[in-house]
């Protein structure tokens, strides 16, 4: 098998809890941090998952709780997701059935281009680069599933 897994149902396949690890690196002014935490995919009224997150950032040595909710929603092809926010704005389109995905999502001035890869069964990862006026941002994300 290449570098990536292929899945055919992403909702299937995040469904369930995950334990999360990000890192957040701002290019421009040197400054790193972390999250730690977990995630649970959970079944959404309507079809679909509600992603919860919630864990511990940590900025400039500073440790404060941090959560989000995002709705992966069926995609328009067999198989992907239609990602939004909490309150129902489009964020990004989600196919992953090469292993791989690439998806942009333009925020005012801001740039943010997501890679998707999934290593196996357990594991997946995104990396988010935002670019903008006032932005540089690396935020890299490793998911791995809990039980």
């Amino acid at each position: 098998m290449g570098e990536f897994w292929p899945v055919p149902d992403v909702l299937a396949y995040l469904a369930g809890q995950w334990q999360v690890r990000r890192t957040v690196r701002d290019l421009a002014g040197g400054d790193e941090g972390s999250f730690d935490g977990t995630t649970v995919f959970g079944p959404l009224r309507g079809g679909g998952l509600l992603h919860e997150e919630s864990g511990t950032f940590v900025w400039r040595g500073v440790a404060r709780p941090a959560e989000r909710t995002l709705r992966y929603l069926p995609g328009p092809a067999r198989g992907t997701a239609d990602v939004r926010f909490a309150d129902g704005r489009p964020f990004h389109g989600l196919d992953l059935t090469t292993g791989r995905c690439v998806a942009d999502h333009p925020c005012s001035a801001d740039l943010y281009r997501g890679e998707f890869t999934v290593r196996d069964e357990d594991r997946w990862r995104t990396v988010w680069r935002v670019r903008g006026p006032a932005k540089d941002l690396v935020l890299t994300t490793d998911y791995t599933r809990v039980g």
